[in-house]
């Protein structure tokens, strides 16, 4: 008896029921949708529910509710606050101080040996031994130049510490200028000629007038201190003003020291008094009218 092959059983083969096939389907119909869903919001004509929503949220967003515009308040691209005050200073100060350097450069060039005496008597014992005889160090116009530069130097700088303490009076700008002028030249006016005045009284002529040329020369210097430090004052912000105070009487103490104290001091020790009245002297005539002064000014250091 012959053998009989083996036959395999045959699959009939169904659309759709490979799981393979539906997962397929499936991301093919989830494709489908949602490219239906964009085009049907962004490239398909919307209907007429679309644009009743899309009009609705536009009014609701944009749209005015309030009472009559009574509640809109003006929106400013800045906020105001609270300012600082801004100080400012007079713009004829500037043109003074020019005129003074322009003066400065004047004398210079018509009697500079007598502004060159003048800054050598700091550090020069040959000009210091001139103006400790009773020949003067400066000539005469030399003298009234430089004392003139010295009172305007001095005056604006007392007019200029008055404006930067915010003391006030009765006069401003460069009328007061001008009275601090006058008032500081009838002052050193005065005191010279009470210098004199005693030197004729006590018979000490040579003295007094060795001790005035020290004296002239002094203040000479201080007015060359003056003179930069008034454009400081008047270019510097307020907020270095106090280390410019602070350096200006640095540098007028170490004058008094290194040139006053040192040459008057050792033209008075050859005439035989008691030392107080040196100290007298030095509280009624140096040291107690330019404390007067400031205090009269109202300008508390």
């Amino acid at each position: 008896m012959a053998d009989t092959p083996v036959k395999s059983p045959t699959r009939a083969f169904r659309p759709g029921n490979s799981v393979l096939d539906s997962v397929a389907y499936a991301m093919q119909n989830r494709d489908k949708f949602i490219a239906d869903s964009i085009a049907m919001r962004y490239l398909r004509v919307p209907d007429a529910a679309m644009r009743a929503e899309y009009a609705d949220s536009v009014f609701a967003r944009e749209l005015y509710h309030g009472y009559g515009f009574l509640d809109l308040h003006s929106r400013s691209k800045s906020r105001v606050m609270e300012g600082h005050n801004r100080p400012s200073r007079d713009p004829w100060v500037i043109v003074l101080i020019i005129a003074m350097l322009l003066y400065t450069a004047i004398l210079n060039l018509a009697l500079g040996k007598d502004v060159s005496n003048v800054f050598a008597s700091f550090y020069s014992k040959r000009v210091l031994s001139i103006a400790g005889k009773e020949e003067s160090p400066v000539s005469s116009w030399a003298f009234l130049g430089l004392f003139l530069l010295f009172c305007a130097t001095f005056g604006l700088f007392l007019y200029q510490l008055a404006a930067y303490k915010g003391v006030y009076y009765k006069i401003a700008g460069s009328g007061l200028f001008t009275f601090l002028t006058i008032v500081i030249i009838v002052l050193f006016s005065l005191k010279f000629l009470i210098l004199k005045f005693l030197g004729f009284v006590f018979d000490i002529n040579k003295l007094v007038t060795e001790y005035l040329n020290i004296l002239h020369l002094t203040y000479f210097n201080i007015a060359f201190v003056f003179l930069p430090v008034v454009i400081c004052f008047s270019l510097l912000g307020a907020q270095y003003i106090p280390v410019l105070l602070t350096v200006t009487l640095i540098i007028i103490i170490v004058i008094f020291i290194w040139q006053y104290i040192r040459s008057s001091v050792n033209i008075i020790s050859t005439f035989r008094f008691h030392k107080f009245y040196l100290f007298t002297y030095l509280c009624a005539l140096e040291i107690c009218p330019v404390l007067i002064l400031i205090k009269a000014l109202n300008i508390k250091i």
